[in-house]
């Protein structure tokens, strides 16, 4: 078995720190041992339910400690995760269980009020239309029905399978083979699923973790959501790499993360910055024993050199910012734990080994160091390319390096600062969030001619979308009742915090909105 393959790191783990705490899920306290029998009994259930090497699995749940059991399972069967955002409504789900050919789908009843495959249009039959390679739905905590099986039943299907079986299976797993498929918003059309092997994902976060020292004896509170690839790589799995306890939680509430910080000691807490600036303003701080923390890692196109300076002096010792996206494994640059405030707060550090960076000019062409222009990336991080769109993947990666669509510049020690987002994209709570997908729902309004969407600064989201919009001659339709359009049909953190009627918008001269001319008169 590889150790550059997700089962081979946990199989490594089981054995270096068999007794040590690996997950903490409420009242649920598993160690290492015991996680590799639960991935290995999953394993079993999805050979049983003919699941094998490359068939795509999903889990629509928040965190939890069946999530990372599902996941390591179906690895150790050789299949595929698609993760997907516990905040999609059911249009934002069905592309990628589509696109993807999802075989088994894992849900939580509830979560968030929300009735997943209800809003998938599953039927009392238990039949869930439009999507024909979808086998068998799997609910990590509610009961079984027409349709949706319970995770006890799922796990008691494989125990016929011996172990020898098992191993069998996972010895198959090669490190070249695609471990997942996350899927990425672009400026135009659908989300488009990047392809990562087991090997970019294990290479890429040894090198996160030797940058910022998680190490065996960490207790890493992850609240970054595990469908995101910080809370599933740079969380999951950068613990199992050094055997750090992962504890988790589900939502994040200030009350409730502190109570966990000092009740389960918590050292490491990853998160974008509007997490470190709740936590540093929430009532009740005073009364909370915190010291326990040690490390914040964080990422922004610019955290406030004072924030940093105040995470540091009331929360953390350490702290240091990255820099990543989806195609790139969810990693490109670090900081380094000796690096002064004013680099972590103004910059997102320098390649992880083995990645190039480099910026180039319209033409291509590399750029000195202080010079703004496009920021390019190689290196075994890179995706292998978006799920059969060949186009788009051979327009993201042209002679091997990826086109971020980030705008940036390299200071003379090579660490590299974001000046801006080609692609328009802007960030909400950590979250990304892309104009064109936001401007397709308003345009089913019928009162909607078209719409212009940018990201605006919040003092707490870090920004939050503004909708300009123009109507339709002789139609109206009033902030409110767009934003709720909005509300309906997307999750919330994409939905427009306000609408501004125009009469007009600005346009290049081949017709399309001008977002840039937007942002500057936001």
């Amino acid at each position: 078995m590889s150790e550059l393959t997700i089962p081979g790191v946990l199989a490594r783990a089981a054995e270096a720190f068999p007794d040590a705490e690996a997950v903490v899920d409420g009242d649920v306290r598993v160690t290492f041992a015991e996680l590799r029998e639960r991935a290995r009994e999953a394993t079993a259930a999805f050979l049983a339910a003919g699941v094998g090497k490359g068939d795509r699995i999903a889990i629509w749940a928040p965190n939890g400690v069946r999530w990372i059991a599902a996941v390591l399972g179906a690895m150790g069967a050789g299949a595929v995760l698609v993760p997907i955002n516990t905040r999609y409504k059911g249009d934002e789900a069905r592309w990628p269980l589509s696109r993807a050919k999802v075989k088994v789908l894992f849900i939580e009843d509830g979560f968030l009020g929300l009735d997943y495959p209800g809003m998938l249009g599953m039927d009392g039959d238990g039949e869930v239309p439009g999507l024909p390679d979808l086998e068998a739905v799997v609910t990590f905590n509610g009961e079984e029905r027409a349709g949706v099986m319970g995770w006890e039943g799922f796990i008691e299907t494989g125990t016929d399978y011996s172990s020898e079986e098992i191993d069998e299976s996972i010895a198959s797993v090669e490190p070249g083979d695609v471990a997942d498929i996350l899927f990425t918003s672009g400026t135009t059309g659908r989300p488009k699923g990047a392809m990562v092997t087991h090997e970019q994902n294990v290479r890429t976060y040894s090198a996160w973790t030797n940058r910022n020292g998680l190490s065996e004896g960490d207790r890493y509170l992850i609240v970054n959501p595990m469908f995101h690839s910080f809370g599933y790589k740079a969380g999951v799995l950068a613990c199992l790499l050094r055997g750090a306890t992962m504890v988790l939680q589900r939502v994040f509430e200030p009350g409730q993360t502190m109570r966990l910080i000092e009740q389960e000691r918590i050292t490491v807490l990853p998160g974008p910055p509007t997490i470190y600036t709740s936590l540093l303003d929430a009532p009740g701080r005073a009364d909370r024993d915190l010291s326990s923390l040690r490390l914040a890692v964080t990422g922004a196109a610019d955290v406030p050199v004072a924030l940093v300076q105040r995470i540091r002096a009331e929360l953390f010792p350490q702290v240091i910012t990255a820099y990543g996206l989806t195609e790139s494994s969810g990693t490109v640059t670090a900081c380094s734990l000796d690096d002064d405030d004013e680099t972590i707060a103004t910059t997102c550090g320098r390649p992880i080994e083995d990645v190039e960076v480099k910026i180039v000019d319209e033409k291509g062409a590399e750029v000195p160091a202080g010079t703004d222009g496009a920021i390019l990336v190689r290196g075994y991080n890179v995706m292998l390319g978006y799920l059969d769109d060949p186009d788009a993947t051979a327009e993201t990666i042209r002679d091997g390096w990826l086109d971020t669509g980030d705008q940036g510049r390299l200071d003379g020690r090579g660490n590299l600062r974001i000046t801006g987002r080609t692609k328009e994209m802007f960030v909400v709570g950590g979250f990304n969030v892309y104009p064109a997908e936001i401007e397709d729902v308003l345009a089913r309004h019928d009162a909607v001619a078209e719409s212009g969407v940018v990201g605006v600064p919040d003092a707490r989201m870090g920004e939050v979308g503004r909708a300009y919009v123009r109507l339709r001659p002789g139609r109206t339709a009033a902030p409110e009742e767009l934003i709720a359009h909005c509300r309906e049909r997307l999750a919330n953190f994409k939905v427009p915090r306000e609408v501004v009627l125009v009469d007009d918008l600005p346009k290049t001269a081949s017709g399309k909105v001008r977002r840039v001319e937007l942002r500057e008169r936001a």
